[in-house]
């Protein structure tokens, strides 16, 4: 049985901050709504986890999507979307 390190409340926080990051680099307000959702609500579940293989088994299967993510992240910039009704928009002040 080999002997891997369990991960500390730290890599856990720091893991959790960059799904945050990453999930804020979409263009599209859907997919990072949809991001930002879904990494709230799985750290939350896990949060109560007490069996160190879980947590080390978790945290290993979140790094692996967090490079999915950053790759999704990239390729969403690559794309311009249409801003929707409920994003915020730049009011220009133009005086001629």
């Amino acid at each position: 049985m080999s002997s891997v390190p369990v991960p500390t409340r730290r890599q856990v926080l720091a893991l959790y901050k960059q799904f945050i990051k990453n999930s804020n680099q979409f263009n599209n307000y859907n997919f990072r709504q949809y991001f930002l959702r879904k990494s709230r609500s799985t750290f939350k579940e896990s949060a109560d986890l007490k069996d160190t293989v879980q947590v080390t088994n978790m945290f290993n299967e979140a790094k692996k999507e967090l490079g999915i993510l950053k790759r999704q992240a990239v390729i969403s910039q690559m794309y311009t979307f249409d801003k929707t009704v409920v994003e915020p928009t730049l009011k220009l002040n133009h005086t001629q």
